[in-house]
């Protein structure tokens, strides 16, 4: 995500032709989007965006019982 955020700036940056950015070459400012469509095909090749999904509803699995527990009183209790 921060490939294509900062690839939107520079592309930003040249069409008004702002600073230093207006004399890069078009590949310069291509660059970056070329690495997140990279990025995001090795996170799918992989199972990384697979198993973030999966560890994020494991959390939220995690944290519906404990508040349920809590709700019910037979959570952990803390000592006083």
């Amino acid at each position: 995500m921060y490939f294509l955020g900062l690839g939107l700036i520079l592309l930003l940056l040249k069409y008004l032709e702002v600073g230093f950015v207006a004399t890069w070459s078009w590949y310069v400012i291509g660059a970056p989007f070329a690495l997140a469509a990279l990025w995001w095909a090795w996170a799918d090749a992989t199972g990384y965006t697979k198993r973030r999904a999966m560890d994020k509803m494991e959390k939220r699995r995690r944290d519906r019982i404990e508040r349920q527990k809590d709700a019910l009183g037979v959570g952990i209790r803390k000592r006083r």
